[in-house]
């Protein structure tokens, strides 16, 4: 049975993600995510001017006058969400875990998804696929991804991305709209089969991370601990030149890390735990529509 206080959680994720969706996002997505192609929905008698290419023969050969096929946008989609639950998401310096904020960005996408009548499915991977659920519409179903990325036990806790992404390639024949959503903390982010998926899909990424990762703040001595490995050690965050070569070091890991992504074909989205995500969000569905118009 599931805790009265993930209820609780799941009900403010869904109201804060519909109001989101609502009040900043409304048309942002149906403007940037385009359907599979073309749909074929008739024939009709040639019009000079009409495009050669358009002639259906078939039925020209039968009638002995042109005709041309019409066509409408197949405007369905099917949106994954491929969301990482490894243990290294467990962890948050404010009041949110970054398993709370990708549960709620995840949110967000989906019930934009539904609303315009797309269909959401979802993929919770660790080092292994743990839970799929196929895609489906409907505002039930919304609440049912958001509460298993929340409430969802990991059986493994590293993170690899092979299993999520060759699941993906496997169960979707056609194309589809899909969010890896991870910090990306790993040993491998497999970028070559990243970049098989992007040409399959259409595959964006959404790193999730918490300000104190990439600035730690001065704490003394502080014994830390590898939330997927178990490995402990000790680090004297009272040094300044501590202090300056772990944000180095972070800020190098990131810059590689959005290379790396970018480099696959991936258009990359960057949001903080505790941080407000709007104005990311927003700007990414932007940055999309000024792209497909040009």
């Amino acid at each position: 049975m599931i805790p009265r206080e993930i209820i609780a959680k799941v009900r403010r994720i869904q109201i804060r993600s519909r109001h989101k969706v609502n009040d900043v996002f409304a048309g942002q997505y149906h403007s940037v995510f385009k359907g599979r192609g073309m749909e074929f929905q008739d024939v009709r008698e040639y019009i000079p001017g009409d495009d050669i290419r358009s002639i259906d023969w078939n039925v020209t050969a039968r009638t002995g006058h042109p005709f041309v096929k019409t066509f409408v946008e197949e405007r369905e989609l099917t949106v994954m969400l491929l969301v990482d639950i490894s243990r290294s998401h467990v962890f948050g310096s404010g009041a949110q875990l970054k398993k709370d904020l990708a549960a709620e960005i995840a949110a967000v996408l989906a019930f934009a998804a539904i609303r315009n009548n797309d269909r959401v499915g979802l993929i919770l991977f660790s080092d292994e696929v743990e839970c799929y659920i196929p895609p489906r519409k409907g505002t039930g179903h919304v609440f049912r991804v958001i509460r298993e990325i929340l409430y969802y036990k990991p059986n493994h806790p590293k993170t690899d991305f092979q299993p999520a992404l060759d699941y993906l390639n496997h169960i979707s024949a056609h194309r589809t709209v899909s969010f890896l959503i991870s910090d990306f903390i790993a040993e491998d982010i497999c970028r070559k089969l990243l970049a098989v998926t992007a040409r399959r899909h259409d595959l964006n990424a959404i790193l999730v991370a918490d300000k104190h990762e990439q600035s730690w703040p001065k704490a003394g001595l502080v014994e830390w601990e590898d939330a997927e490995t178990g490995r402990t050690f000790l680090v004297d965050t009272s040094s300044q030149a501590v202090r300056h070569a772990l944000a180095a070091r972070q800020a190098h890991r990131r810059a590689e890390l959005l290379n790396e992504l970018h480099g696959a074909g991936l258009d990359t989205i960057e949001v903080f735990a505790g941080e407000p995500y709007e104005r990311t969000l927003f700007n990414f569905f932007k940055l999309r529509e000024r792209r497909l118009r040009t």
